[in-house]
């Protein structure tokens, strides 16, 4: 109820009142970065597997750390990770570990299935059949409750877009509650890729969301084995988040493109995206089944690319969280 009262607060002075301001209303509440959404703004992780990166540990610490806080969790299937209840009881294991170490306002995770999308015969966004996933319900109901007008929910995209097109075929109105974060595609200048990782699994999902949503894509990967190393696993805290990242340390992929966190922590930290293009989908190009459309540079574009990242933050904030006791309410 609180929150409720808090809300409708915010929302029967918001034209006059500067502490309820915000990114959407008239410039009073600019964003503290180079994108349209901040720390400020609650969270939606979607995720498929929970033991190729750092995004849940980094997404959790820094709900306790002044980051965004956590709406939702959402563990989807994928191409490349098949069997959304196994990927959801690894996600369970982080959420168990995190909340026996202190960390505070974890939600329980939220299973989905839900098969790549099929472009309908007559090529219309609006005649797509879809899955009614438990994911898509679930942003829907969180894009709700959580968003203010100046304020929207971020869903933090770290896999194929299929449940976040989703949610849009349930409810084509969350759209004006919800900026989409996603983990995918390539950037050689000036121009944006929907592909892979992630963006080659459901491609039609991509036009989808390009064309509906404000959608930011992060382009720039980094080195993530350098985040935790074998040497550094005895510096890790000694309680059940240390050990869980300690057991997951050695699955934590090499490639570059697998480091999911640089969605959430180009949210969470300001100077972390350092370039930022802004583009529109190109939707004269005709539809292509193994990527998203293109994104070209439109100043005035509902999208945003993430181009170049500060990327020793990572590991500098990851630290500095785990081994600082307030992260854990001591």
């Amino acid at each position: 109820m609180a929150r409720r009262a808090s809300v409708a607060l915010c929302i029967g002075v918001a034209l006059g009142a500067s502490a309820c301001g915000g990114m959407l209303d008239a410039g009073r509440d600019k964003p503290h970065g180079l994108l349209p959404v901040d720390e400020r703004n609650p969270v939606i992780l979607d995720n498929d597997q929970s033991s190729d990166n750092w995004v849940g540990e980094q997404a959790l610490l820094l709900a306790n750390s002044g980051g965004p806080p956590i709406a939702g969790i959402i563990a989807s299937a994928s191409s490349y990770w098949p069997v959304a209840r196994d990927n959801a009881a690894g996600w369970t294991r982080l959420v168990t570990a995190a909340r026996a170490s202190g960390l505070k306002n974890i939600p329980e995770v939220t299973t989905s299935d839900g098969l790549p999308l099929e472009r309908p015969a007559d090529g219309q966004i609006d005649s797509t059949t879809g899955n009614q996933s438990a994911g898509g319900r679930l942003i829907v109901e969180l894009s709700r409750q959580w968003s203010l007008p100046w304020r929207p929910v971020v869903v933090l995209a770290c896999a194929q877009l299929t449940t976040v097109a989703d949610a849009y075929l349930q409810d084509p109105s969350v759209v004006d509650r919800v900026v989409v974060v996603a983990v995918l595609g390539a950037y050689a200048a000036p121009n944006g890729i929907m592909s892979g990782p992630n963006g080659d699994l459901d491609p039609w999902a991509d036009w989808i969301v390009a064309q509906r949503f404000r959608y930011v894509q992060v382009s720039a990967y980094y080195a993530q084995l350098g985040d935790v190393t074998a040497a550094e696993l005895p510096s890790l805290p000694q309680n059940a988040l240390g050990a869980w990242m300690a057991e997951k340390q050695p699955d934590v992929f090499e490639i570059p493109q697998a480091s999911d966190q640089i969605a959430v922590l180009s949210v969470a930290l300001p100077t972390f995206a350092v370039a930022v293009q802004r583009v529109s989908p190109d939707t004269s190009v005709a539809f292509d089944s193994m990527q998203g459309p293109p994104l070209r540079p439109d100043v005035a574009g509902n999208a945003w690319i993430v181009t170049q990242i500060a990327a020793p933050l990572a590991k500098s904030r990851l630290w500095d969280m785990l081994l600082d006791p307030r992260t854990y309410g001591r």
